[in-house]
């Protein structure tokens, strides 16, 4: 797809949608659009029904944490001929097992859940963020009405985030076990989790105890660079991007 194809759809979405969409861009060629909560669903039939669109299937949809515990111990401005370990050391704010885990945390716009459609007809793919309004509660309107493929999507956001999808038919987890306590992808959930289960030989069952063999990491596992040679190739991948 060309840059100037793609920049029409965007184009085409702020002539239809106006201020009901909060922000379009384009990059490297994918268009996102960010809608509210109360308007996702206006949005989405739109898209789905009108033929300048017709996006009439839904790809994938997940949830999104924005929190950042841990990035601190994994932030270097220098550059590390030997690598750089991923088993840092030191205590931080980043380490904590699930009776330490934070709690409150207050963050502008923590959640979101966002869309991919994909219009077969035109050949052009689109991402819709929608943020929610409560990290609290965080809820959303579900789309399964309009693509029932979403069902099962949205389980799984709800299961890993918590991220409710209102009107959805069987809105229940779908991956964690039975009476799992927390949900597992949100930036505050322990990596070492909160139970581990074995064999009991006596009861000869399997049971569940609190985590005492994993030593608790950061839950943030990357490096966030800030060097010169960084920056650097930041520049030169934008020229290129640019010149192509």
């Amino acid at each position: 797809m060309s840059e100037t194809q793609t920049n029409s759809l965007a184009e085409r979405l702020v002539a239809r949608f106006g201020e009901v969409l909060s922000k379009v861009e384009t990059v490297r060629g994918e268009t996102t659009v960010e809608v509210a909560a109360g308007d996702l669903l206006q949005v989405a039939t739109a898209l789905r029904d009108e033929p300048e669109f017709d996006f009439s299937e839904l790809i994938d949809i997940c949830g999104v944490d924005y929190l950042g515990y841990g990035q601190n111990e994994w932030e270097t401005t220098s550059v590390s001929g030997a690598g750089f370990s991923r088993g840092v050391r030191g205590e931080a704010t980043g380490r904590f097992d699930w009776e330490g885990r934070p709690r409150n945390v207050e963050m502008e716009r923590r959640f979101a859940s966002v869309v991919h459609l994909l219009s077969i007809r035109h050949n052009k793919r689109l991402r819709i963020r929608t943020y929610c309004d409560d990290d609290a509660l965080p809820l959303v309107p579900s789309l399964v009405a309009l693509w029932p493929v979403a069902n099962w999507f949205e389980r799984e956001s709800f299961d890993l985030y918590g991220i409710v999808y209102d009107g959805h038919p069987d809105l229940r987890r779908i991956l964690t076990d039975y009476g799992f306590v927390g949900r597992p992808f949100r930036k505050d959930f322990p990596l070492i989790g909160n139970v581990e289960m074995r064999y009991d030989p006596d009861k000869k069952r399997v049971v569940y105890e609190p985590v005492t063999s994993v030593v608790p990491r950061v839950l943030v596992p990357r490096v966030i660079r800030d060097d010169v040679d960084l920056q650097q190739a930041k520049a030169e991948a934008a020229d290129h991007w640019q010149e192509n």
